[in-house]
């Protein structure tokens, strides 16, 4: 932009700003902006008990394409006399208002959306105004903005507003986005979402990249969803995508171009039918349930154990095969291979588990190779549910060696879905034997229910619809590729079952469009799914999708180490310091956080990261002493429950949660991402991930003060790039802008936010 035009643009804002700040009350009036916070405006001295947010409550019901959110706006007043109040919501493009009201009785309520232009005029006459740079966030959005109303005294009163937009669609996925703050200072207060879908054809499947969803299918038109506890005070907008179903499995992909890693990142979204054509069966089951009846078992877990495998056996469907091999010191089987169930086996197994009893060691490595040993009934998926409470005492004991049988005996590539019970397991084998059958391992802490876990896994089980998936790329020719994408996250596909769905991340290499085909086993017949995507919609605002692939990429590199030190052999092992190296640069580039890189978020004194060696040096020490060393206990379970969830991370984990050794939640605000930035807090600065090692003696190119029209230029072209959340952080920002590195100094009064 150049100078005339920048200063001409400046000049017409301010006008505007002007305009609107002389419609803003001049008396005390609370603006809520429930996105954010209450602010007051203008502030007197002293400042009053401010109106503050008690709740916030948001329905999105979407029909056919058209979202209507409702939001509940709880307001309470805690000062001995009524106070005014006004909303500030920001919306997306082409919202309208339906309706805008209060409890009590007032002028009649008004509400009306302004564009973008004038959104950001009101939003600078405040900042300005206040020195809280904050509200820019919301600059690029429309708003909503309503009429004085009132707040009684020591009261809570709810404010409704309800608005529609049109969704945008992508091929079969359309897509919600809920405007929310990117701070963490902004939420305090936990938002109740919840999202009713209706469609006029199937829903294949629902995705939210930002929050963890609770979801139920209502009917094959019909999903209710909520956002998950846990993640009701993460910040960020709520983004939500749903995909209508397409002739067997559907796709969509999602991606965010960067130069740096060729063409850039990408996500791949696929859900399968919900529901199975008539006449056409899913594929049948061979379960094989294995028990541990060694002596610790003993008392209500064998009793949970017995119920768990009963629960199993009734849920297998006629026809279905099953076996069962209880061990401690020896192995016990009921059948010498796996029978088809009916009424008379049925019988013959209740009967079998109720006679099971708990006494002698543990011999795991036996009991497993039983399991894998004989062929499966022909035209089934084989699975195994090994259930163990305890270390192996008996037979083979080293982890190594009882990982390499079972790899070497599983030749029928049966699914070996373990289950840890208590803390007195080898936690890494089991997820081991799991993870490298294509399964998960399931972990149950001391005083959950066994049967309650077992059936909650199993009943995800349920009609396999596609099986020994394979995904493969193809070339403008339609021949396979192995130089479209790299990177590819998980490295192995497990099977789809209904309800399931597949999220892939990886890296692509070029511009040209990406082809993908998936194969294997769809509903008992060979079939092959292709699907095409061009790379013109590549965004930058798609900034979830590397920081979800570099967070999958940290969890495999933690998992190689951690079972590269089984038995404690390969301590030394020479590929230890090339994946440390790659776990601290992908932690500090996208701000991903373990328990074995939390020391890069230290704040206080240190203005800057140790030297590099230092660093890596730290965090060898932190895996040597946790994923290698601690094999068994609280301690380990924990590091296996971590990474599971980082392997499989679907949404986005802003707040670095995981467990620590004593079980406990740990979360990490002092680094934040956002947009495609990722920021350190350093000595009441927030500095940008690739400045960190030399921030102490750094010297910024130039700084930027604000209010200034410079400051102003640069919101705008935050604006543009849809990075504006960077001013939410309010405290001074060292940041790179085409290179160079910019001290955004902010005021004083906005840096203890």
């Amino acid at each position: 932009m150049n100078v005339k035009l920048a200063s001409l643009f400046v000049i017409t804002l301010l006008l505007t700003a002007c305009a609107y700040a002389q419609e803003i009350p001049n008396d005390s009036v609370n603006i809520i902006i429930p996105q954010s916070r209450v602010i007051c405006y203008p502030c007197p001295r002293p400042i009053p008990q401010p109106v503050q947010i008690s709740g916030v409550a948001v329905n999105i019901n979407i029909q056919q394409q058209i979202a209507t959110t409702t939001m509940e706006i709880s307001l309470t007043n805690r000062a001995p006399r009524p106070q005014e109040a006004q909303m500030l919501v920001p919306v997306p493009d082409g919202a309208t208002i339906r309706s805008f009201g209060f409890d009590g009785v007032s002028k009649e309520p008004n509400a009306k959306i302004l564009p973008k232009a004038e959104a950001e005029a009101i939003y600078r006459s405040i900042v300005n105004k206040l020195r809280d740079p904050a509200l820019l966030e919301f600059a690029g959005y429309n708003l909503v903005r309503s009429s004085v109303f009132p707040v009684p005294a020591n009261a809570t009163q709810k404010v409704t507003l309800v608005y529609e937009n049109l969704l945008p669609a992508d091929g079969e996925r359309i897509d919600y986005v809920l405007p929310r703050s990117e701070s963490f200072a902004s939420q305090n207060i936990p938002w109740q979402i919840t999202v009713d879908i209706h469609a006029r054809q199937p829903i294949s499947t629902v995705y939210s990249p930002t929050h963890l969803i609770s979801s139920n299918r209502v009917s094959k038109e019909q999903f209710r969803l909520s956002v998950g506890d846990n993640t009701k005070l993460e910040p960020g907008p709520f983004r939500l995508s749903y995909l209508l179903e397409k002739n067997g499995v559907t796709a969509s992909l999602l991606a965010y171009p960067d130069p740096s890693v060729g063409g850039g990142y990408f996500l791949l979204l696929a859900g399968v039918p919900a529901t199975r054509p008539e006449k056409v069966a899913s594929i049948k089951r061979e379960v094989t349930l294995v028990i541990d009846r060694s002596g610790s078992m003993q008392g209500e877990k064998m009793e949970q154990a017995r119920a768990a495998a009963l629960q199993v056996l009734n849920g297998l469907e006629n026809g279905e095969s099953f076996n069962i091999i209880d061990y401690s010191d020896s192995v016990a089987s009921f059948s010498a291979t796996a029978v088809v169930k009916n009424t008379q086996t049925m019988e013959e197994a209740r009967n079998y588990v109720r006679l099971i009893r708990a006494n002698g060691g543990t011999n795991i490595r036996d009991a497993l190779v039983e399991a894998l040993r004989t062929e499966p009934t022909a035209k089934t998926l084989p699975l195994v549910l090994f259930l163990t409470d305890g270390l192996p005492t008996v037979g083979e004991k080293r982890e190594a060696a009882i990982r390499d049988a079972v790899k070497q005996s599983n030749k029928f590539q049966r699914r070996i879905f373990s289950f840890g019970v208590g803390y007195d397991v080898n936690a890494p084998l089991l997820n081991a034997i799991a993870t490298e059958s294509r399964a998960i391992s399931t972990f149950v802490l001391p005083k959950e229910d066994v049967e309650a876990k077992v059936s909650q896994v199993f009943r995800r089980l349920s009609g396999p619809v596609l099986s020994d998936p394979k995904l493969t790329m193809l070339d403008v020719r339609g021949e396979v590729t192995t130089r479209a994408i790299k990177e590819l996250m998980p490295v192995e596909i497990n099977d789809l079952f209904e309800g399931d769905q597949l999220v892939l991340l990886g890296q692509y290499q070029s511009e040209q469009p990406l082809r993908f085909k998936l194969n294997g086993n769809y509903l008992g017949t060979p079939r092959s799914f292709e699907f095409k995507f061009d790379m013109n919609a590549a965004t930058t605002r798609n900034s979830y999708v590397p920081r979800l692939w570099a967070s999958r990429k940290i969890a495999y590199l933690i998992d190689q180490i951690r079972q590269t030190a089984a038995d404690g052999s390969s301590q030394s092992n020479p590929r230890t310091k090339e994946l440390v190296t790659e776990i601290v640069r992908l932690s500090t580039q996208f701000g991903i956080l373990t328990e074995y890189t939390a020391f890069l978020a230290t704040e206080g004194e240190m203005a800057a990261m140790p030297a590099p060696g230092a660093v890596y040096r730290m965090a060898e020490a932190e895996l040597d002493a946790k994923a290698k060393k601690v094999r068994s206990g609280a301690g380990a379970v924990s590091q296996e429950m971590n990474v599971n969830a980082q392997k499989s991370q679907v949404a986005m984990n802003r707040s670095n949660t995981f467990y620590d050794k004593d079980m406990k939640r740990v979360e990490i605000t002092n680094v934040q991402q956002i947009a495609d930035r990722t920021f350190f807090r350093r000595n009441k600065q927030w500095i940008e991930a690739p400045l960190l090692d030399r921030a102490k003696d750094l010297k910024a190119d130039s700084e930027i003060e604000f209010g200034t029209a410079v400051f102003d230029q640069l919101v705008t072209r935050l604006v543009s790039e849809g990075r504006q959340g960077i001013l939410a952080l309010g405290s001074d920002l060292l940041l790179t802008l085409d290179g160079k590195t910019v001290l955004v100094k902010m005021p004083s009064d906005a840096k203890t936010q």
